[in-house]
């Protein structure tokens, strides 16, 4: 195991040994990127592997008997990027699209023992994550963001997981462009790429 993955594997023992054990898990921790495919280092996906993927897989490997035993919820930051294709942010969509894979099976492995895993997809949301964006070559990038619509506050997106993780819902699709794009991008696939490349295009072509 990596060291970040001793990291989370002792925080989440320390919680549990704290207080019990754990009720609700919020894999919420990301970094992004930005730039073109061609010109992007594999240091710079295997670093977003690393925190998007692999981070939620240590914490919950950690934390799941104890979830199981407490008949827990597991709540995944996954993002609209884990559902549909986006413009510029190949390592990003890429350590997201696992995330959905994995747990949705897990949760259906645990459905019979009273646990549960609830996948967020939210669409673009105004925090600092895109202001520290991973340029091609591993620094934070200069270039600046394009985005599609308007940006959703952290309040609101907070708001809409809370009252979804009281329902024990099953997937999240968040702010109106999130919404737009999981349904446009299932229905019509190829209209919602080429629709992605005209908004985006323009940020590519600035690196």
């Amino acid at each position: 195991m990596c060291p970040e993955g001793w990291m989370a594997e002792g925080a989440i023992q320390q919680i549990i040994e704290r207080f019990g054990g754990v009720d609700v898990l919020f894999n919420n921790a990301g970094i992004t990127q930005r730039g073109p495919f061609v010109d992007t280092d594999i240091a710079v996906f295997e670093k977003v592997m690393a925190v998007n993927f692999f981070g939620s897989l240590y914490c919950t490997r950690t934390a799941i008997r104890s979830l199981i035993q407490r008949k827990g919820l597991i709540i995944v930051n996954e993002s609209v990027a884990g559902l549909a294709p986006l413009l510029g942010r190949t390592g990003y969509s890429a350590s997201k699209h696992p995330l959905n894979g994995l747990f949705t099976s897990l949760r259906t492995e645990i459905r019979e023992t009273g646990a549960h895993v609830m996948i967020v997809c939210p669409g673009f949301v105004k925090t600092h994550l895109q202001t520290r964006a991973l340029g091609c070559n591993g620094p934070v990038t200069t270039h600046p963001q394009s985005r599609v619509g308007q940006q959703d506050t952290p309040e609101d997106v907070a708001e809409m997981i809370y009252r979804g993780a009281l329902k024990r819902k099953h997937l999240l699709v968040l702010t109106p462009v999130g919404k737009i794009s999981y349904w446009i991008s299932r229905i019509f696939p190829i209209l919602y790429e080429k629709a992605m490349a005209r908004k985006l295009r323009s940020e590519l072509e600035a690196f």
